[in-house]
């Protein structure tokens, strides 16, 4: 038995009409679809319209668990370490480049937006998890080897153990969140989001600390200096670490590995980014770190801003591939895939919703989105890594024509 896109449901023997619409003046200004290639004909009260399945898209509670600890054990730590005015100067001042760094991850995640809960989950692992882990390795590892306060102690630290401590705590977050929310990790991009905004979260208490000790041994001009280093010349620094992993692992995604085929490249992505975090630190232990931030790190910058360029063309094009076979079998015109494949193209639509009666700007972003997730929802039932992808597609065919006939209802 194959599945048929244009009926979720099961096969249909009858051959689907061929759709070659005309030129129209919007995407979707044109006449509604034939009965047997939509789902319905008449406009459906949103009460009918089906909810996407969350199986699979969010973190079990047990993750939920271990933050609460992690978070219990980080706050006393501050509170007794560090102190609460401090602290609270610290946290003030981490919040500037952490709020610079959720605004650009934003800016990658509109294409196909993640599961709020997810992102969430990600900057709290980061934030509470990762560091959390950190500080009981660092401590674990002074008690076993002993404390030693010297120049090539503290270089070793920095650019080795650091490195694969740090970015393993990490790695483990991202890792997870693939294994347990496996229908919303798609590809590299989505990789990216999460490992990004688990570097974030790990930046964010990790600045706390350095901005507090800045704070207590030199005033503000400390404070201010190590704000600039960290806050401003280097916020994405471990969002860049982070992503690596991430992207190791949504390559794996858009293959169809599962969890246990995807821990060679979970492993690989990690090395990655424990590269790239040595180096980063080696170039402010051994070398003239403004010189190589100009040289070196800004060049890797750049690099990975086009890279992210590069993904979000592919994720686009992998998108009007995807919506073709459901135009091929009458769900949408080749004018609406246009619409749905191109950032251009989703401006003009919601453009146009804005002059339909009563502004029906949020029908159309729902269109959008809906008509994205199916996209990705199609990609994973090719691959075979998602055996509930069909259900996926049910739902968001239905979502797709329910809205579109709101669209134009009177």
């Amino acid at each position: 038995m194959t599945f048929d896109p244009a009926r979720p449901d099961g096969p249909d023997p009858s051959p689907r009409p061929t759709l070659t619409p005309p030129v129209f003046a919007s995407a979707l200004a044109q006449p509604r679809v034939s009965d047997g290639a939509q789902i319905a004909a008449a406009p459906v009260s949103p009460a009918a319209v089906p909810v996407t399945p969350r199986a699979g898209r969010t973190a079990p509670i047990w993750i939920v668990g271990i933050l609460v600890l992690f978070l219990v054990a980080l706050v006393g730590y501050f509170l007794t370490a560090i102190g609460p005015a401090a602290s609270l100067i610290g946290m003030v001042l981490a919040l500037i480049p952490l709020a610079g760094v959720l605004v650009a991850v934003r800016l990658v995640d509109r294409w196909e937006p993640e599961p709020r809960g997810l992102l969430v989950l990600a900057v709290a692992w980061g934030a509470v998890a990762a560091v959390g882990i950190t500080l009981g390795v660092d401590l674990a590892l002074s008690l076993v080897l002993g404390v030693e306060d010297s120049p090539m102690a503290d270089a070793f630290s920095a650019v080795v153990q650091a490195p694969i401590v740090e970015e393993f705590a990490k790695g483990l977050g991202v890792y997870l969140i693939f294994v347990t929310a496996r229908r919303a990790f798609d590809g590299p991009v989505d990789g990216i989001v999460y490992g990004a905004l688990v570097g974030a979260g790990f930046a964010f208490t990790e600045n706390i600390q350095y901005f507090a000790v800045s704070f207590i041994e030199g005033g503000v001009a400390d404070a201010s200096a190590t704000f600039f280093v960290r806050g401003i010349l280097s916020p994405f620094a471990h969002v860049m670490f982070t992503s690596i992993t991430g992207f190791a692992l949504g390559l794996a995604a858009r293959r169809g590995a599962r969890a246990g085929r995807a821990v060679g490249p979970w492993v690989l992505g990690m090395m990655g980014a424990m590269m790239l975090h040595a180096l980063w630190n080696g170039s402010a232990v051994f070398g003239d770190f403004f010189g190589l931030y100009l040289t070196l790190q800004v060049p890797l910058f750049v690099g990975f801003i086009l890279g992210i360029v590069a993904l979000r063309r592919e994720e686009a094009r992998l998108t009007r591939s995807r919506l073709g076979d459901y135009a091929a079998a009458g769900w949408f015109t080749p004018q609406e895939v246009d619409m749905l494949a191109t950032g251009s193209g989703r401006k003009a639509a919601l453009a146009w919703a804005r002059t339909l009666r009563g502004d029906r700007t949020p029908l159309m972003k729902q269109f959008i989105a809906d008509a994205t997730a199916l996209a990705a929802a199609r990609q994973r039932a090719i691959t075979g890594r998602d055996p509930n992808a069909r259900e996926d597609e049910h739902v968001l065919l239905t979502r797709t024509a329910s809205t579109r006939a709101q669209m134009f209802a009177l």
